[in-house]
């Protein structure tokens, strides 16, 4: 998609007045459908035309007003569960009636929960995607039809979306990507299709993650391999266009690859490879690919060349539009730590510069301070957000669509400070991230700031279940809590639960629950104020993990049996109940429940069933350890066996990436 550098408002008027009188001709031919048929088809032929000649049309995105319809389609989805709720209670016995309707209030409040818990944004010229923390994603499609209501993706167990401007891709957790787009399917486009399948190399099917371009899709495999699918018009697939303008099958591009970037809206793309060395190719129109003053009359790289004069440090990130490209790079050594570095289109790169720069060159500005560090930023079609650790939204570039959350001024060549908007959480500024599509931007809180066990915890106490000690608030509200975490979060000191208490019973039930999070996910940035009045009783230096050990390593708190027919396996019933959904649900479905072992009826051999065991309070694989295929094709069903978390790394995905590495 192109940019014209000269907007003019009169054509923005017409077009404006063009899209009411056709919503208006729209509603006159629904009432009058039978009598005007085939006016209505000459005008979808004349929408249509018009529609092909305009394809940079963009509609602005209203963040509100997607939260409210997510909000609204849940609580559509609550009716519906709730009447057939009441049909199954009507069969029920009367004397579970209560408790059934309990269950299921609990289980619709937590997956509603999940589904408000935004977990990645992607957004690309035609339409936006929601992934949610339970692995269930949205799409709101932009057509001038389109009545705004969100289309659920039917694919589950999503990891990562990504949009280009014709090609939407999903990976998901069992590690397969699927793909849809005129250029990755051109005979049914609207279908997903898995790509990761028609790789050639059939042990080089397990993909870690996916980046799009503009036209293409790139994928990178366990075994740090680079495919790339999609069109090859402009070079971005590593070869010469005149021999292969597009592949509908995944080619191979590069190996030893660690990273691959590109950009929704870019025909070129990056790859970095393990000793840090970085390479690119594809559109180069207006140097962006950064290959420096032999490359600056090339407007198209057709194969990979290495980038040189790459600024010291660590590579952290480089994001691609359509007119320019930025780097992130890391130095320890450095005040700030993390610097821009950019290069293309003078207009848009953020330099103080009048012609187009051919070679990656610092952003300097007095908005990033010495104590500043950049938390996140993204590129978009014509303009760039930053956001800072001291909460500073900083941003340049075309602000013509006011994407750049602006009404100071059409175009920024510099970056300028923009006003935060009012953030609906409190917690730690890192956990929030800058999206910017085509003519669009996106500010938003994604809820991955804990590792697997701390997730795992903080689960444990938000659903009050197993709880066996209670706190009471300043108004009389009662906390419950797991006696036994306690002890280990609070220096192993039973003095310090009542002082613990002596704490609660100041406290409102808000801030009581912070006080929870905190000891549970060992974060002190939920409420630092908060947390000045508790570091003297809580081991907020040790971590999860840590605490989890020592849980499992003291004999003394293991409480359960794992029987099998080697031998027994002790575990500390509280950890089984966090880490499977097998025990869990064994120990919620039995009432005043006193038995202390069960038999293992899975089909792990000693070897597995031992791995598993250590991954339960570690979340790691022993270093020692080999693994088979046998192994990995054992856990294939003992995954669904124990219920396990499907947390980010899961066990499965732990055990294929050692399998990979260790063959």
């Amino acid at each position: 998609m192109k940019m014209k550098k000269n907007q003019n408002e009169n054509e923005n008027e017409n077009e404006n007045e063009n899209e009411n009188e056709n919503e208006n001709e729209n509603e006159n031919e629904n009432e009058n459908e039978n009598e005007n048929q085939n006016e209505n088809e000459n005008e979808n032929k004349n929408e249509n035309q018009n529609e092909n000649e305009n394809e940079n049309e963009n509609e602005n995105e209203n963040e509100n007003q997607i939260e409210n319809q997510i909000e609204n389609e849940n609580e559509n989805e609550n009716e519906n569960e709730n009447e057939n709720e009441n049909e199954n209670q009507n069969e029920n016995e009367n004397e579970n009636e209560n408790e059934n309707e309990n269950e299921n209030e609990n289980e619709n409040e937590n997956e509603n929960e999940n589904e408000k818990q935004i977990k990645q944004i992607s957004t690309g010229e035609y339409s936006t995607i929601f992934l949610f923390k339970n692995g269930k994603a949205i799409e709101y499609l932009r057509e001038k039809d389109s009545n705004q209501n969100p289309v659920k993706i039917q694919i589950e167990n999503i990891q990562k979306v990504t949009i280009g401007d014709l090609n939407e891709a999903i990976l998901t957790i069992e590690r397969n990507v699927f793909a849809k787009g005129k250029d990755i399917n051109p005979n049914n486009p609207n279908e997903f299709i898995n790509i990761s399948s028609l790789i050639e190399d059939t042990n080089d099917r397990i993909i870690e993650d996916i980046v799009s371009g503009a036209h293409s899709i790139y994928l990178l495999t366990s075994n740090q391999n680079a495919y790339g699918i999609g069109s090859n018009k402009y070079g971005q697939l590593g070869f010469d266009s005149e021999t292969l303008e597009k592949t509908e099958k995944p080619i191979l591009m590069m190996k030893n690859v660690s990273k691959i970037f590109s950009g929704n809206t870019s025909n070129h793309v990056f790859l970095l490879n393990s000793n840090q060395e970085l390479f690119g190719c594809g559109d180069n129109k207006y140097d962006k690919v950064g290959l420096g003053e032999s490359s600056k009359e090339e407007t198209k790289i057709r194969k990979l060349t290495k980038i040189q004069n790459i600024p010291k440090g660590k590579i952290i990130d480089i994001q691609c539009g359509y007119f320019h490209s930025i780097m992130l790079i890391e130095n320890e050594n450095e005040n700030p730590k993390r610097k821009l570095y950019s290069c293309g289109n003078w207009q848009l790169n953020g330099l103080r510069k009048d012609e187009d720069t051919c070679e990656f060159t610092e952003i300097k500005s007095s908005l990033f301070e010495n104590d500043d560090n950049i938390i996140d930023f993204s590129v978009g079609n014509v303009h760039t957000l930053i956001l800072t650790s001291n909460s500073k939204l900083i941003g340049f570039g075309l602000n013509n669509f006011d994407q750049l959350g602006s009404n100071n001024g059409f175009f920024f060549s510099i970056p300028n400070q923009i006003e935060l908007p009012k953030l609906r959480f409190n917690e730690d500024i890192s956990n929030y991230h800058v999206l910017c599509g085509d003519f669009n931007s996106f500010i938003y809180y994604s809820h991955l700031s804990f590792s697997n066990l701390e997730e795992d915890l903080i689960k444990l106490f938000e659903r009050k279940e197993f709880c066996d000690i209670s706190f009471k608030t300043k108004n009389e509200e009662i906390i419950k809590a797991h006696k036994l975490i306690l002890k280990y979060r609070l220096n192993q000191n039973q003095n310090q639960i009542g002082k613990l208490k002596e704490i609660i019973s100041k406290k409102s039930i808000k801030e009581s629950n912070q006080i929870f999070e905190m000891i549970y996910s060992n974060n002190s940035k939920i409420n630092p104020k908060l947390y000045s009045e508790i570091k003297e009783i809580i081991n907020l230096n040790e971590k999860i993990e840590e605490t989890i050990k020592r849980i499992y390593l003291n004999e003394n708190e293991k409480d359960f049996i794992i029987e099998r027919k080697e031998k027994q396996y002790k575990f500390p019933k509280l950890i089984l109940i966090m880490r499977s959904e097998l025990y869990r649900g064994m120990f919620l479905s039995v009432t005043n429940d006193t038995s202390n072992k069960v038999t293992d009826y899975s089909e792990l051999s000693n070897k597995s069933f031992q791995i598993f065991e250590y991954w339960i309070y570690s979340n790691q694989i022993k270093e020692e350890i080999k693994i088979t295929q046998e192994i990995i094709d054992e856990f294939k069903i003992g995954i669904d066996y124990f219920q396990l978390n499907q947390t980010n790394p899961n066990l499965l995905d732990l055990l294929i990436k050692k399998f990979n590495n260790q063959n």
